[in-house]
């Protein structure tokens, strides 16, 4: 086995057509598309009986650790069009004091902070931007809050793909800057990530680009539909109790429950699926807002701020994908204060010396309320997902000084 392997030996495709995720009318594969004619996302489609008799764990626990080996359940057909920055299988990190603290079950952080760019927006924006590639796009455009720019200019980059990226105007100076040197195009734009898109979807008659924004192309859900397939495997084919995941345009959340089912389908795993719980801001939650109103679609939320920048989405055009599989696993919708976010992500720093993103910080808080008022249980194995390398946001200062010229009082230490 060589390490790129995964990259350059052909295997069988089974895409068969792409489908509207609202409606359920086809569309050809292998031509480019955003929404459907109804204006949804539109899904991939596989041919699982294909991949069935082509794909087995034992085959598949011979190949290189990185997303690119699940590639009978990816879109991307020709290795000469896989754009890679080295996808890694990204660890699952237990947090041992913190259960015994909190009297609950195991706790467990999928840690996607160590991919391409610092984030899991690595995931998605490489297979869109290598589907890109496949279908001849010469120019890609989408609205970020920071790490999906960051993912979409370096891949871009690599292949020779034009971008120009739009972020709201309060974007962390870590994440323009990124974006650029990593050779995109970046405005910073007086409004938030919905007005950003705006003007991607105008400018996308006007200027030629591709709209690569959240679920307005079919393939970045493809791309974080492996978080699924790959915490299935390192898990031995099981699945956690709970998934507690950052939401914000939903793809990740999206994507997961398409994989599941797909590994079911092909045999991999059975039909236990985890309870989806959606994690929001309390200064931004449309779709705590709607789930707890029982209603398909979630209204735009005015005004939002959080410090979580990541799931500051005031309107998602997934939402109702995303409250279907919350739904449908008996998962709910939380939010949670900003000052629980700080909380959390210092608590987890300083017990278990993990620093999470304001995002993942944002599920552990969730999963202490959610254990509080029993809609977890003691006993549950859960799953939280540290979507961006902490490393990315402002950190505390340290204002601790010591004169060496002096004498030194070591009583101190």
């Amino acid at each position: 086995m060589h390490d790129n392997d995964n990259l350059t030996i052909e295997r069988p495709t089974f895409v068969t057509h792409l489908e509207c995720a609202m409606e359920g009318d086809h569309y050809a594969a292998d031509q480019v598309h955003n929404l459907s004619k109804a204006g949804k996302p539109l899904l991939v489609r596989y041919d699982l009986a294909g991949v069935k008799k082509a794909l087995t764990r034992d085959a598949l626990a011979q190949r290189p650790g990185d997303m690119w080996r699940y590639r009978e359940l990816l879109p991307v057909r020709k290795c000469r069009d896989i754009v890679s920055l080295g996808e890694v299988t990204t660890p699952l990190i237990r947090l041992p004091k913190l259960g015994k603290k909190l009297g609950g079950g195991e706790i467990i952080v999928k840690d996607e902070g160590r991919l391409p760019t610092g984030s899991f927006k690595a995931r998605g924006l490489v297979m869109a931007v290598s589907m890109g590639k496949a279908l001849g796009i010469k120019h890609m455009a989408m609205p970020t809050n920071g790490n999906a720019g960051a993912a979409l200019a370096a891949y871009a980059t690599s292949c020779g793909i034009k971008t120009t990226i739009f972020c709201p105007a309060d974007t962390p100076e870590v994440n323009v800057s990124e974006i650029e040197l990593q050779g995109a195009t970046v405005y910073r734009v007086n409004g938030y990530i919905d007005d950003c898109g705006k003007i991607v979807g105008e400018g996308k008659a006007k200027v030629g680009w591709f709209d690569t924004s959240t679920l307005k192309e079919p393939y970045r859900i493809e791309g974080k539909k492996t978080m699924g397939l790959e915490l299935a495997e390192q898990l031995g084919w099981d699945v956690p109790d709970v998934i507690f995941y950052p939401t914000g345009g939903g793809t990740g959340l999206i994507g997961m429950w398409k994989a599941f089912d797909e590994l079911e389908k092909i045999g991999f795993i059975g039909s236990k699926r985890p309870r989806m719980v959606a994690v929001q801001a309390s200064g931004c939650a449309p779709m705590v807002r709607a789930y707890e109103a029982g209603t398909e679609h979630a209204t735009r939320w005015e005004d939002a701020h959080t410090i979580a920048s990541g799931i500051r989405v005031p309107q998602a055009i997934g939402d109702f994908l995303i409250l279907r599989a919350v739904r449908e696993s008996k998962g709910f919708a939380i939010a949670v204060d900003d000052d629980k976010i700080s909380s959390a992500l210092n608590e987890v720093a300083r017990e278990e010396g993990l620093l999470l993103c304001p995002e993942g910080a944002a599920t552990y808080a969730a999963y202490k309320e959610s254990l509080a008022d029993d809609r977890v249980s003691k006993t549950d194995r859960v799953m939280l997902f540290n979507c961006a390398t902490g490393l990315k946001y402002p950190l505390p200062p340290v204002t601790r000084t010591l004169d060496r010229h002096k004498p030194i009082d070591y009583a101190q230490f």
